[in-house]
């Protein structure tokens, strides 16, 4: 929760990486409340009462919202699949203004792996960014269980990550109100 927070307000990207960690922690530990408490908020010795309090009704309240929205087992929260809306509207809108060609030359820097994930059986019926954000975390997850990553991939996931580096920056920006799209 006090990472998410931080991450929500610094980069989205990695706030939305970090809150698909939560989902598969908390499917990892059962959907259940007290396997959360002993597997993760009593790991965190510096906390105070309340803040552990703070931090089980976070995880609780997730697990209540996985529940009503029927992500136990797989798929995303809806607050999280709003942010890839958000970010789907922004990259469009950036993509349209002339204004941003460092970022049209990202996206098209990056279009061709993105075609490539989908054709390989990305799920076409989502927004291109969730493609992307499924292919960064796919490779988080291959590097934290120390697999090889091949060099193709490691190119792919490079020219995906400075693409949305570059609209996490500029979310970052509209949110300030220091964005001018038209």
């Amino acid at each position: 929760m006090y990472i998410s927070r931080q991450l929500k307000q610094q980069n989205i990207a990695e706030y939305l990486l970090y809150m698909w960690q939560v989902e598969d922690l908390i499917r990892a530990n059962g959907c259940d409340i007290g396997q959360i408490r002993r597997n993760v908020v009593d790991t965190y010795p510096s906390l105070t009462d309340p803040q552990r309090q703070e931090l089980t009704q976070w995880y609780e309240d997730l697990i209540n919202m996985m529940h009503d929205e029927g992500v136990m087992q797989k798929g995303h929260l809806q607050i999280n699949k709003n942010i890839i809306v958000w970010l789907t509207d922004l990259h469009l809108r950036l993509l349209r203004s002339p204004k941003f060609p460092y970022y049209s030359a990202a996206y098209y820097k990056a279009l061709p792996f993105i075609v490539e994930l989908r054709a390989k059986g990305a799920d076409r019926d989502v927004p291109e960014l969730e493609t992307c954000f499924d292919a960064m975390y796919g490779v988080w997850m291959l590097k934290l269980q120390k697999k090889e990553v091949s060099e193709d991939t490691q190119k792919a996931v490079k020219a995906i990550s400075d693409l949305l580096a570059m609209l996490a920056g500029y979310y970052i920006k509209g949110k300030k109100g220091e964005l001018d799209l038209d």
